[in-house]
């Protein structure tokens, strides 16, 4: 069986990798495809000779077979809302081939060549947001991608939309003609939901690792204590998030000498004499606890990423064609639980690494906080300019809006289809809010990233030769992207070229 990775996920999707077909996964779904042409000539098969849903009860005669497969394409593809991007779209169509070539759906080879040509063609199928309950499959936004296949509809060339058959026929690319049950086939699956969950793992995890460095800095600019993210305080306490936060926070500060030891404190011999300390001899919780709230981030995305490469290589239509058990087997495979509650788990964790974002934003920020930066990071006149003021209205309003998406998708089932689909799992939904959550946090990371680098140019010239050389080359990043703020000028344009920037940049500590 074919086996794919998030890591390939990456390579079509982003890169536009070249997918090659093996012969032999090709010759599995042929025998797979031959196997089910036979079995059903004698049998009820679900999907091929019965209508669908509710109507299975009702048996389709033999001349009307292939136009039931046209039929379920063309009226489900009622989808509405924002079409994917064209990387989400590039991932759902790997991910609905490769659920293919497990050999287990019985669709003709025809469909998966089809699948490959687009793929490989650049061909960007016009997939809608919404429509889908999670179960019998992402019916609606897959039949949109099915509906393209057949040489119908709209797609995307170059990111203009253009009609599928002019495309088609500029590429000498002929629609597929669709044989058995690959109708049913191509929809019955989660593989909308899976493709975009592949998308906003590589994404999250690319968030969390700006996260850290974000913290770093941060520790860094303020001259914080080192034993917060130290080994021998995360050891203690067991779990591999926390511990594995803490080694990258300590990897990232390598070679500062802004971070202040715990021991001069101890060693300060004029201490115990002292009423009060003129700095803060522990962090605010923002800085301070940064393993353990980035710590179960990582953890739940790390296993989220697990499961959705499952689903990338399960067979999740129904019914399954077994050849070598000489047997379907009708279920449920197509039920969509397992990515949608991932997605919740992904989305609550990203909303709570964007407020985290907006806490150390906010610290900077305030004057009587950080005790060091003037307020609102303000270069220009007090009273006269407002420096970053303005800009954390935006991170707070959209940490806010985060925390509002952060309800559960799902457990909110609601029966349909005559009550056929009697409980869903809401698994698109709940991957669609969390690519929002997802966008809404790298605009939150953007802004505290930004805010980071002027508390660097705030900082005396001695001071900013003593950062870290990771803390250097971000600042340095940064800077190509967004200026130092002394004068008053529009911040959008800024902030959304260091978000392109952070969130398209892979970037590993």
């Amino acid at each position: 069986m074919n086996r794919i990775s998030l890591a390939q996920i990456e390579q079509y999707a982003f890169e536009k990798k070249e997918f090659i077909l093996a012969d032999d996964a090709l010759n599995q779904v042929s025998k797979s495809f031959a196997f089910l042409t036979n079995f059903s000539k004698d049998k009820i098969i679900y999907g091929i000779n019965t209508g669908f849903g509710p109507m299975a009860q009702y048996r389709i005669e033999t001349d009307k077979l292939s136009a039931l497969q046209y039929n379920l394409i063309r009226s489900h593809s009622s989808g509405v809302g924002k079409p994917l991007s064209e990387i989400y779209a590039r991932s759902v169509m790997v991910a609905r081939l490769n659920s293919f070539l497990q050999a287990n759906s019985g669709v003709s080879t025809a469909v998966i060549k089809q699948l490959v040509a687009f793929l490989n063609n650049d061909i960007v199928p016009e997939i809608f947001e919404h429509g889908s309950v999670g179960a019998s499959g992402d019916l609606v936004q897959l039949s949109h991608l099915g509906l393209n296949l057949i040489g119908e509809g709209f797609v995307y060339e170059d990111g203009v939309r253009k009609k599928t058959e002019e495309v088609l026929a500029q590429k000498n690319i002929a629609p597929l003609k669709m044989e058995l049950r690959d109708g049913l086939g191509l929809i019955n699956g989660t593989s909308c939901m899976t493709g975009m969950a592949a998308i906003n793992i590589i994404y999250a995890k690319r968030l969390l690792q700006w996260a850290v460095a974000a913290s770093s800095m941060l520790n860094e600019v303020i001259e914080a204590f080192d034993d917060s993210f130290s080994k021998e305080l995360n050891a203690v306490k067991h779990h591999k998030g926390q511990q594995l936060i803490a080694q990258q926070m300590r990897d990232f500060v390598a070679g500062s000498q802004m971070i202040r030891s715990r021991e001069e404190l101890f060693k300060d011999d004029t201490a115990m004499q002292r009423k009060e300390f003129e700095r803060k001899i522990q962090e605010y919780y923002s800085i301070r606890c940064v393993p353990q709230i980035l710590g179960p981030i990582l953890d739940t995305i790390q296993y989220a990423e697990e499961v959705v490469e499952n689903e990338l290589n399960s067979t999740n239509d129904n019914p399954i064609v077994k050849p070598e058990d000489d047997n379907v087997f009708h279920g449920g495979n197509f039920h969509g639980d397992y990515i949608s509650l991932e997605m919740d788990k992904v989305k609550i964790v990203l909303t709570k690494l964007s407020m985290l974002m907006e806490r150390q934003l906010n610290f900077l920020m305030n004057s009587k906080l950080n005790g060091k930066f003037p307020p609102f990071l303000n270069a220009g006149t007090w009273g006269l300019n407002f420096g970053f003021q303005g800009i954390q209205f935006t991170a707070t309003s959209t940490t806010a809006e985060n925390q509002a998406l952060s309800t559960s998708v799902y457990v909110h089932s609601i029966p349909n289809n005559n009550d056929n689909q009697d409980i869903v799992s809401m698994g698109t939904n709940s991957a669609v809010i969390a690519k929002q959550v997802l966008e809404n946090s790298f605009q939150v990371m953007s802004i505290h990233i930004m805010a980071i680098c002027q508390a660097i140019d705030l900082l005396e010239p001695e001071e900013k030769e003593r950062l870290s050389p990771n803390a250097k080359s971000i600042y340095t990043q940064i800077r190509q992207k967004a200026h130092f703020v002394k004068e008053d000028l529009p911040q959008s344009e800024s902030i959304a070229a260091v978000l392109e920037y952070i969130k398209e940049t892979p970037f590993q500590l």
